[in-house]
């Protein structure tokens, strides 16, 4: 199941397709928004005791999950109910969505194991690249 299938999913199709494009689109705002971008977040996940799980998602190998709970511990449930606000779901249906999203958010962002300089993420080519990656595994077809 590709990623744009996941968050499609776990959104029960709302808003049709542009939704799954939105709420990617809204985790990169959100992490390019963080005191020091991407470097912020990876900070706030040590903080929240899941710096090993966001460790994986930029370095090279396999990406840790996270639970939508430990998620939400991470980032607070103010951030996560702005986020969901913003995308027009409830704030359970985000923070799991954004535990399915973040890792392919973050691990796109980092292809070389390597935080952008500024910590900040290039979302038009993280875009492309999720995009790519769920053409690939979306529909019938096979990878």
């Amino acid at each position: 199941m590709g990623l744009l299938d996941i968050v499609g999913g776990l959104i029960g199709g709302q808003a049709g397709g542009n939704s799954q494009s939105a709420l990617i689109a809204t985790a990169l705002e959100f992490i390019n928004k963080q005191p020091g971008g991407l470097n912020g977040l990876i900070e706030k996940f040590q903080k929240g005791g899941a710096g090993e799980v966001i460790g994986s998602w930029v370095g090279t190998g396999e990406n840790q999950p996270i639970s939508a709970d430990m998620l939400q511990n991470v980032l607070g449930s103010d951030v996560v109910g702005s986020l969901a606000s913003k995308i027009g779901i409830d704030p359970g249906q985000a923070s799991s969505i954004l535990a399915q999203v973040l890792p392919h958010v973050v691990n796109s962002a980092t292809p070389n194991g390597e935080v952008p300089a500024g910590g900040q993420i290039d979302t038009s080519n993280v875009l492309g690249t999720l995009t790519q990656l769920a053409g690939m595994f979306g529909g019938n077809k096979q990878a």
